[in-house]
Parts: C-alpha cells; sequence; structure tokens
C-alpha cells in the first residue's frame, strides 16, 4: 500500500522544481496556448478564393453571366482576363493562378441553338486534395451558373436534397481543432515528465532519494500529481479557447470530456515517466517522447487523416495508439453530444493503456545506482 504522506511529499518537491524552473512553467501552459493558434489557424481542408484566370474568346453577355455566376460561389476569385492561351500556361507554371477556364468563340452560339456548348477546364493538379476539390466545386458552380443563365431548363428526373449532420456548414475547423486538444495533450503529458525522473539522475539527487523509505510506486505517482494537476488546467485552457475563440461547438457534457481526458493524461504521463526511466538522460528522454506521443499522435489517431484511408498494415497499429480513441472520443463529444454510454470502448481502453504502462513504469524502477 502506499504512504499517502511520502506521495504528497514527492509531489510537493516536484511543484517546487516546476516553479523555480521558468522553461517548465513555459512549457506547461505558454506550449498549449501556442500550438493551438499555430494549428487552428494553419491546418485546414477548406478550400475557397481559388485564383482564376479566364480566356473568354466569345466575350458575349451569356460567358460573362457564366463567369460572374462562379465568382458568385465565393469559391473562385478571378484575378486575370487573358487574351492569349499561352499566358494560361505561365500563370499555372508561376502560381499566380490555381484553375483556368477558357471559354470558346461558339460558346453562346452553340448554347442558344440548343447544342452542347463546351467550357474547357484547367486545374493545378500539383496539390492533388486541392484539385480534387476544386473539380467538385467547379462542377457545381457551373451547373448552377448555366441554370441561372437559363441553359438547364430542364429538372433533373430525381431531386436530391443532401442534409449533412453534426457539421452541417461542412468548416474542416470543426474536426480539426477538436483533434488538437488530443495532440497537444499527447506532447505536453509525455514531455513534462519525460524530464522528471531523468533530471534527478543527472542532477545527482537520485541517490539521495533512493536513501528514503519512498517505494517506486510512490515516487511514481507523487512525480505525477502536479503535472496531472497542470494537464487538467491546460485541457480546460484549450476547451476554453476551442469553444469561445474558434466557435467549435461543444454539444455533448464537459465533465465527460474532462473525465475522458483524465484517463488520457493518466496514460500520456504514465509513458513520460517510463521513458524517463528508462532513459535517465533529459536529452534522450526528451526526444524519445516526441516520437512515441506526438508524431503518433499526429499521424496515426485520425486526427487529420482517415484510419480507413491508411494501408492495412497501419490500420492494425494504430490500434496501439492511445490519441485514436481520444480523438474519436473528443470529436464524438464536442460534435455528435456522445454520451459515457456510448464512449465505453475509448474510456476502457484509454484506462487499459494506462494501466498498463503505469506497471510498467513501477516494474521498471529500481531503487539502486547501477
Amino acid at each position: 500500500m502506499m504512504n499517502p504522506n511520502r506521495v504528497l511529499a514527492i509531489a510537493r518537491k516536484e511543484t517546487i522544481q516546476i516553479r523555480r524552473d521558468p522553461l517548465s512553467l513555459a512549457l506547461a501552459f505558454l506550449m498549449p496556448v501556442m500550438l493551438l493558434f499555430i494549428f487552428g489557424y494553419a491546418i485546414t481542408v477548406d478550400v475557397d478564393r481559388l485564383t482564376t484566370v479566364v480566356y473568354d474568346r466569345d466575350a458575349s453577355s451569356l460567358s460573362r453571366e457564366i463567369v460572374r455566376g462562379l465568382e458568385a460561389s465565393g469559391y473562385f476569385t478571378v484575378v486575370a482576363y487573358v487574351k492569349d492561351p499561352k499566358l494560361i500556361d505561365r500563370a499555372l507554371d508561376e502560381g499566380s493562378a490555381r484553375v483556368a477556364l477558357s471559354i470558346p468563340e461558339d460558346f453562346s452560339r452553340y448554347a442558344r441553338t440548343g447544342g452542347e456548348p463546351q467550357i474547357q477546364v484547367i486545374v493545378d493538379g500539383s496539390d492533388s486534395n486541392t484539385a480534387t476539390i476544386a473539380l467538385g466545386y467547379l462542377t457545381g458552380a457551373l451547373e448552377l451558373a448555366a441554370r441561372h443563365a437559363g441553359l438547364a431548363s430542364l429538372e433533373p428526373a430525381i431531386d436530391i436534397r443532401p442534409r449533412v449532420w453534426y457539421n452541417p456548414e461542412l468548416k474542416s475547423r470543426n474536426f480539426i481543432v477538436p483533434g488538437l486538444i488530443a495532440v497537444i495533450m499527447a506532447i505536453i503529458a509525455a514531455l513534462l515528465t519525460s524530464l522528471t525522473i531523468a533530471r534527478e539522475w543527472e542532477r545527482g539527487t537520485m541517490e539521495q532519494i533512493i536513501s528514503t523509505p519512498v517505494k517506486p510506486a510512490e515516487l511514481v505517482v507523487g512525480k505525477m500529481v502536479p503535472y496531472f494537476a497542470i494537464g487538467i488546467i491546460d485541457t480546460v485552457m484549450s476547451i476554453v479557447i476551442v469553444v469561445a475563440l474558434f466557435g467549435v461547438p461543444l454539444k455533448g457534457s464537459v465533465f465527460l470530456l474532462l473525465f475522458i481526458s483524465s484517463l488520457f493524461l493518466f496514460g500520456g504521463l504514465s509513458l513520460g515517466i517510463l521513458i524517463s526511466i528508462v532513459t535517465k538522460s533529459q536529452l534522450a528522454a526528451s526526444q524519445a517522447a516526441v516520437i512515441s506521443s506526438y508524431l503518433p499522435a499526429l499521424l496515426l489517431s485520425g486526427f487529420m487523416f482517415s484510419i480507413m484511408n491508411m494501408p492495412v498494415p497501419l490500420q492494425a497499429i494504430t490500434y496501439l495508439v492511445p490519441a485514436r480513441y481520444f480523438v474519436s472520443a473528443i470529436k464524438g463529444i464536442f460534435l455528435k453530444a456522445n454520451t459515457a454510454g456510448m464512449l465505453l470502448t475509448e474510456m476502457g481502453l484509454l484506462a487499459l493503456f494506462g494501466v498498463i504502462v503505469f506497471t510498467v513504469a513501477v516494474k521498471r524502477f529500481k531503487k539502486r545506482v547501477a
């Protein structure tokens, strides 16, 4: 059984060290805010205001109306009207335009006589994701513009009225920014605690701790307590910023979100302690913490990239990444108002990961000098 007094003594000692270390304080409280601002504003998959050049050989009222309708969609911004097709190549090569529209000279004549008017669309495919989305926007915008211009008078055979649930405006920020909390907590938890045991070894104070009656479990828990409190404060700060600044709706329970965050923090802190025990070097521990927490949380959690689109071997590896379950839970609480009953699997696996890593960390710590 652990002695609460010894645990509190270790926690008090670690708290004093944190207060005396400005770098640790900055890392603990400023880094999450900075990462939220940087990632929240920089990462987006929304495609709008695509720079467009127009080569209008028809120069008719109909062709101009088509171009105006394209601009009115809000996804395209016409930056130039060119008179030479070679200027289209130059604009796309230089990157001053992402989309080019070429309207033939007989466009309006074919349209008025019941023919099949054609418009050539050229899209910069160097960014395949943007090009794919741009082509979809172009198809819809041109069809709408043609309908307003009187070129599509026939009603479609099937009247499709799509309805998007949970994120009706299809804002990428609504599903990216909540996942940022998982990425930030992963790196903060592992990075902060990865330095604790290693710092004691490097400063030569571990021998004094070993000479005390403190048990390995008491030392690990005592080291984790102040960082757990910091993690909860960072989580609350992140939630407030996500909701108040980025405008992401929080439809679920705040208390459920904090509870699941606590489970994730426990696992992340335990991982950091384990890394610190194994490496006994602050430099090696910090590097190992980034590799084992930040990169998997960023790339293999479903935060940015759909797990279903990954190769099968990588999909299998994602089951070992705790951030996968936290990202799924946090997005469900934010956007779908998921309840605890719906997230039992995620909570159980996060708790299991924390218990396993904590147990391994306690077993790995030996009260002896090598």
